[in-house]
């Protein structure tokens, strides 16, 4: 019996870590590799092959790395190849605080699922809020947002499938704000908010 003490030590241990972790991404940040142009020149991309969010880091690994030498060697071998061989644009820190009580603001860069399929997600810049008043783009019809929706579009707009496209997005939708691009070390900021005073009222 004595014998398993270190090995219930070991997956109590463990699975305490993903736990830990899993909350910490599903309810306070993520991590997102972005893809296409939609966004330039705020951000720059990877290629339009490579899935919109990077699923090989987690806050799971890099709370396992602090504890596990083994798992330090495997995500130095593993993960270091996939950044600098497959990932060369901006990897976004995406918090998730503000979905509490869709805390907000015009200007802000947030990450929504796709109105027309929840498999995908966007990253885009939050134009309107609800209840205010807006002129659409390349137009002169002013629009009011609806309760419970948001009004977003992309920086690069010739190149961006937005609100212009589907229309307000519900904010149950969204995923979180981005904050900071942290990759790669030489893009390394936060991300500002650029609000388009002209257009709303």
């Amino acid at each position: 019996m004595g014998t398993l003490n270190p090995l219930w030590f070991f997956m109590k241990k463990s699975m305490t870590v993903a736990l830990f972790g899993i909350t910490i991404s599903d309810r306070y940040a993520t991590v997102y590799s972005l893809t296409g142009t939609s966004m330039s020149p705020t951000f720059t991309t990877s290629s339009p092959g490579f899935p919109g969010y990077l699923k090989g880091i987690s806050f799971v690994k890099a709370i396992q790395a602090k504890n596990d030498q083994m798992f330090i060697g495997y995500v130095n071998r593993n993960l270091s190849k996939l950044i600098s061989r497959m990932i060369t644009g901006d990897i976004v820190l995406v918090e998730k605080f503000c979905l509490e009580k869709y805390k907000f603001s015009r200007g802000d860069v947030i990450a929504f699922k796709s109105p027309s399929d929840h498999k995908r997600e966007f990253v885009k810049r939050l134009i309107a809020l609800p209840g205010d008043w807006m002129q659409i783009p390349d137009t002169s019809d002013i629009l009011k947002i609806p309760e419970g929706h948001c009004w977003v579009e992309g920086d690069n707009k010739e190149f961006s499938l937005d609100s212009r496209h589907f229309g307000p997005i519900p904010l149950g939708l969204v995923q979180g704000r981005v904050t900071h691009i942290i990759w790669p070390p030489q893009r390394t900021s936060k991300v500002e908010r650029k609000v388009a005073m002209e257009r709303v009222r």
